[in-house]
């Protein structure tokens, strides 16, 4: 599958300060999750994707074309839903979104016919012709998905979709979502700092912090490799348990006092833990098993030293 986005050393400064810091990788799943705590450089990436941000060494590519070259090209098949309102408060909806296609490209009565169709895809077919100033915030935030893909674009960035939406309109965010990947006629970056979003839509996920990539990971891979975790608390004195677990082949952490973490190698019998518990007349009050989580990749992605 050829690569949607490559990152081949993208750099960016502002001033003094590196926000972006030499960039190197690929992503091509059919929806792209892009994680990383607040000043990590998830924003900059996206508006540097875009063409927002000028790259200061490097340069990154989408569907093979270069950012620093075919930016015009760009934008044309990318659609990009921003975190922030970024509307005309007196215009109505479809008068917005058909100004939006125009301005990706589209002829005008094209970009009129498809505005239409793509607010009754998202939900705003009865509401189209209302000014969006008076629409709710769930209602802003499916008019901002609308004129993301009002013209067709192959690639979608969506950036906090779910930003501030109650349970209901948050289940129908995620259901469009998952309807334009399985679609499979235009690929999705999800940028979120809801790991649940991410893991429920998205089949790779690409993990910043302070500028770096720090891991980059297929899920379904990740998934079908089915991974597993288990999670035990313990009374007694665990003094060499941890040790003699990793001598077994497993990979120990502390979360506590008396709590370990524990990635179990393939094969690995669980009655090897309450038997070794046994011989150092250790007391198992608790033993959690269960698969690998986006969370247990994010957390432990957060570790890495920069």
């Amino acid at each position: 599958m050829s690569p949607v986005i490559e990152l081949e050393g993208l750099s960016v400064r502002f001033g003094n300060r590196t926000i972006l810091n030499n960039l190197r990788g690929s992503v091509s799943g059919g929806a792209i999750g892009l994680l990383g705590p607040n000043g990590a450089g998830k924003s900059t990436l996206i508006q540097t994707l875009l063409g927002f941000c000028q790259a200061s060494a490097g340069t990154a590519r989408i569907y093979g074309r270069d950012i620093r070259a075919a930016r015009r090209e760009i934008r044309a098949i990318a659609g990009y839903m921003p975190e922030n309102e970024s509307f005309i408060a007196n215009m109505s909806a479809v008068s917005f979104v058909r100004m939006m296609g125009e301005l990706s490209g589209l002829p005008r009565d094209a970009a009129l016919e498809r505005a239409h169709e793509v607010l009754f895809y998202v939900g705003l077919g009865e509401a189209r012709y209302r000014l969006l100033g008076t629409y709710s915030l769930g209602m802003k935030q499916l008019a901002k998905l609308a004129q993301a893909i009002v013209h067709g674009p192959k690639l979608v960035i969506l950036d906090e979709p779910t930003n501030g939406l109650d349970p209901p309109a948050r289940q129908r965010m995620i259901r469009l979502i998952r309807e334009m990947k399985d679609a499979g006629e235009m690929h999705l970056l999800l940028c979120s700092h809801l790991l649940r979003d991410v893991e429920e839509t998205c089949d790779e996920v690409l993990i910043l912090k302070d500028g770096r990539i720090v891991h980059c990971a297929n899920l379904e891979q990740e998934r079908r490799a089915n991974k597993r975790f288990v999670e035990i608390e313990t009374f007694g004195n665990d003094a060499g348990f941890a040790e003699a677990l990793a001598a077994m082949g497993c990979e120990c952490s502390a979360s506590g006092a008396g709590r370990l973490k524990m990635v179990l190698p393939v094969g690995f019998d669980t009655r090897e833990i309450y038997r070794l518990a046994a011989e150092r007349d250790l007391q198992l009050r608790r033993l959690n098993y269960r698969r690998d989580s986006l969370e247990d990749i994010f957390l432990k992605a957060m570790e890495t030293v920069s």
